[in-house]
Parts: C-alpha cells; sequence; structure tokens
C-alpha cells in the first residue's frame, strides 16, 4: 500500500495531528492525543492505537504498561483534514491513566469542576513503578 493517505493530512508545524478516540459500542468519547505519520502508520499496520507522546518525546503503545490497549476499528479524518476521529474497542474498560473509563470524567456545573465518573482500578494497581 503507497502512504500518500498521509500526505493528505494537515500536519501541525511539529509534525503531528490531534486524535480523538471515541469507543465503538458506546460512542463515549475516551480520550484526546497525538500522533505523528510513524505512529499512525503503526496504528494502521498493527490494528491497534499508537500515540505520539509529547511529554516522553516517543512513541506510546497504548495500554503498553497497564494492559489497556485499543483496537482499532475505524480511522476517520475531519472535513479540514487536520484532526483524526478513532473508532477502538477499549480493553479492560479503562483509557484514563486515572483508572477511568474516559478522560472526561469532569463536567462543569454552577462554576465548578465536578467529577462525576469513578475510578473503575486503581491507578497504582496498573501502572508499574519502577
Amino acid at each position: 500500500m503507497t502512504e500518500n493517505w498521509l500526505n493528505e493530512i494537515r500536519w501541525t508545524e511539529d509534525g503531528l495531528v490531534p486524535v480523538i478516540a471515541r469507543e465503538a459500542g458506546s460512542g463515549d468519547v475516551l480520550m484526546f492525543a497525538w500522533m505523528n505519520r510513524e505512529a499512525l502508520r503503526l496504528t494502521v499496520e498493527t490494528g491497534h492505537a499508537v500515540y505520539w507522546s509529547r511529554s516522553r518525546g516517543k512513541l506510546w503503545r497504548k495500554g503498553e504498561e497497564s494492559g489497556h490497549t485499543q483496537i482499532v476499528k475505524e480511522i476517520r479524518l475531519d472535513c479540514d483534514a487536520d484532526v483524526l476521529l478513532l473508532s477502538v474497542e477499549q480493553i479492560g474498560g479503562i483509557a484514563c491513566h486515572t483508572g477511568r473509563h474516559s478522560c472526561f470524567f469532569r463536567k462543569l456545573e454552577n462554576g465548578q469542576w465536578v467529577t462525576d465518573a469513578p475510578v473503575i482500578k486503581n491507578p497504582e494497581e496498573i501502572y508499574r513503578h519502577e
């Protein structure tokens, strides 16, 4: 397969594209992340979500530490060709590093951010601390 499709994406100056991950079954928005060309290419090749960690400056294979991988069912590109939407099967039901189903667990109510989703699993039980 040629990689011309990668050239159709409007990458940021630093070679990234924003990505929204949505759960295929429920439609829940699970998380937001970034991909570079290599991350997107690996995602397509393996069928598992691979992102670019800006804080660590390296590829981040979703679930590499937690085991909560994302199996990619579909990839969509928005009308401006500058945002990707992944439809994923979230293995283990946890997408957030806080141990919650979704990273979007706070909502604005009366001028305050209120947490409205429980921790499914304590993050200290999920991540190895070396």
